[in-house]
């Protein structure tokens, strides 16, 4: 059984918190290889450990769009089109999508317009697209390489646990 047990944010640097929240991450979905289990899971894991956080979750892609899966935070968009907003732009060119400011962002899709920075990782396994992480902040410049490089390492985990 997992238990969660929220960090001390204050006395560990960022690094060390990704550290922390991947272990987390890979106990909690030790064994589990439902991708809508897991996907819930794990937003719920980042929501309440990341600070600074509005809005973290997956869309989902199923052959034509990106369609909204679990997550935390506020209602949201439901479909997205490939090419279309932040998410739409890293599913399509499957790279990491770094916003600092999403009002600069051309095209930018305001689901919550309380959202100012974001970062948005393409998930793909054996090759195909499964869909996205999309994480949100209403802080601008929220995220780094720090970041960058925790959330891949969390996408890695979510990624190698579902069914090949």
């Amino acid at each position: 059984m997992f238990t969660f047990e929220p960090s001390n944010q204050s006395s560990s640097t960022k690094v060390e918190r990704y550290q922390l929240l991947a272990q987390q991450l890979s106990s909690l979905l030790a064994g589990e290889s439902d991708l809508i289990a897991n996907a819930a899971n794990m937003s719920a894991l980042v929501y309440h450990q990341v600070e600074g956080l509005n809005w973290c979750g997956f869309y989902l892609f199923d052959g034509k769009e990106l369609v909204l899966g679990p997550f935390q935070g506020k209602v949201a968009c439901v479909r997205i089109a490939l090419g279309r907003g932040v998410c739409g732009t890293a599913a399509s060119m499957r790279e990491v999508q770094v916003v600092k400011n999403v009002h600069d962002f051309p095209g930018h899709i305001a689901c919550d317009v309380a959202s100012q920075s974001e970062i948005v990782i393409p998930l793909i396994k054996n090759d195909q697209l499964i869909g996205v992480w999309d994480v949100d902040s209403p802080y601008v410049a929220r995220f780094d390489n720090d970041d960058k490089e925790g959330m891949l390492t969390l996408c890695k985990i979510f990624l190698d646990s579902l069914h090949s």
